[in-house]
């Protein structure tokens, strides 16, 4: 009664018969199978014309027990998979190790597919691509852990070291990169280091890259972006609030140019989707502790325009992978934010505040943009449906160039009245230090 096929058959039984308790739509297949079969049978299909309105709320509070979201990622294999990383609960500091569980977008089901545990806290995590029954964790303690859903235990089946040449602290990046017959795991630290492993071999990085400061400092890497298709430049945003743009290969692999603008940790750098070797490839926005969003152009040292209508701290800033001029952004206060350029720039077009106003840690639009993911710092997954705000029109390329001309513009007016101001508060002082003498 105990064999493993027993414990295999009972496994995807139970699984059928709770998506059949939970499911009104008959037309809905309840047997569709996770495991690695009929892997070519599965398609997605896009939906039109969707509201922002909560679609519902993933929470396993038996298992989560207070963990905030720490990280998440949706399969491409199947995209109604979507797999988040927990952190470690504040309040019961003897519940050890980390936590990710497999969330299904496609069923009522209210728990999770897969529960996942390892022996540190999850700061990043990922689907492996090219491998669709594996999933990848980045730890606290600076080691990766790979789980494989066709086994029945729930802990990894191989992980990483801690030692000189890998990663020593956080990691906060994880991905797989490349095509199906050439790729690499790519990893990002607080350590400043980026490492590209075999997934075969976890010993040792195959490859090692140090980001350091013109100073010779390390960069702790808090968030890394790469752009749409290319898997060499990247850009970090650091604990010291500075952005570094790089490249993992070349005659100078490493740190190429810097970008100095906020006061406080960056959260989040997300490159805009446009195709690369456009005119809005280069764009890309900033998230920080210092209660802002700034929109750069990776060809300036300085932002092009400052966001500032927030009460807290700005945990993740996401484009919309269907309009470039649409992004969003959470924050401590537990506000959903929806910017267009093309509408707006001094305040969001839509702010929708979380349920229980918990402070929100993390952003994941779906790949046909139509819904939006938020995760918080009580552990709820909340799943948006998103309606007109992110669709697209054919002329927002065209208004969005204007707008950030005229965002140019604004920002170089109240930069020379900001300098004739202080020179004028110069002026003053120097009268009254001469009055006075």
């Amino acid at each position: 009664m105990f064999s493993e096929d027993f414990r295999k058959f009972f496994d995807k039984a139970s699984r059928v018969i709770e998506r059949a308790l939970a499911e009104d739509d008959r037309g809905i297949d309840i047997f569709v199978d996770y495991k690695g079969e009929n892997l070519e049978s599965l398609e997605g299909s896009d939906v039109e014309g969707l509201q922002v309105t909560l679609q519902r709320v993933f929470a396993d509070e038996k298992n989560i027990n207070s963990r905030g979201i720490s990280s998440m990622d949706i399969s491409t294999h199947f995209p109604e998979l979507v797999i988040a990383a927990y952190n470690h609960p504040e309040e019961n500091s003897n519940d050890p190790g980390g936590l990710a569980c497999l969330w299904n977008l496609k069923f009522k089901k209210t728990t999770p597919e897969e529960v996942f545990r390892c022996h540190s806290a999850l700061t990043a995590v990922s689907f492996a691509e090219f491998h669709p029954n594996l999933i990848l964790g980045g730890t606290y303690s600076g080691q990766i852990v790979v789980w494989d859903n066709r086994v029945s235990k729930r802990t990894p089946i191989n992980k990483s070291q801690v030692a000189v040449s890998t990663h020593c602290h956080p990691i906060f990046f994880l991905k797989v990169m490349g095509s199906s017959h050439a790729h690499n795991l790519v990893t990002a630290s607080t350590d400043g280091r980026i490492c590209a492993w075999s997934l075969d071999m976890l010993s040792q990085p195959q490859e090692s890259l140090d980001l350091t400061t013109k100073q010779s400092n390390k960069v702790a890497v808090n968030c890394l972006s790469f752009p749409s298709d290319n898997w060499n430049n990247f850009l970090a945003g650091s604990e010291e609030g500075t952005v570094f743009a790089g490249c993992r290969h070349g005659n100078k692999p490493g740190v190429v140019e810097t970008y100095e603008g906020h006061y406080g940790p960056v959260t989040a750098v997300s490159y805009n989707p446009a195709k690369e070797n456009t005119d809005f490839s280069s764009y890309f926005l900033t998230s920080s502790f210092d209660w802002t969003v700034k929109l750069w152009s990776a060809k300036e040292k300085k932002p092009l325009y400052s966001f500032e209508a927030f009460s807290d701290n700005v945990y993740d800033v996401k484009w919309s992978p269907n309009n470039p001029a649409v992004f969003t952004t959470v924050d401590g206060s537990g506000s959903l934010d929806f910017w267009n350029l093309n509408r707006e720039t001094e305040i969001p077009i839509l702010k929708v505040p979380l349920e229980g106003s918990p402070s929100a840690s993390r952003l994941l639009w779906t790949p046909s943009g139509q819904q939006l993911l938020v995760g918080d710092n009580s552990g709820k997954l909340h799943v948006y449906d998103v309606k007109e705000v992110a669709g697209s029109r054919a002329d927002d390329l065209t208004q969005l160039e204007k707008t950030i001309q005229e965002l140019r513009l604004r920002s170089q007016v109240t930069e020379e009245a900001e300098t004739a101001s202080a020179a004028v508060m110069n002026a003053h002082n120097r009268l009254d230090q001469l009055a006075h003498s």
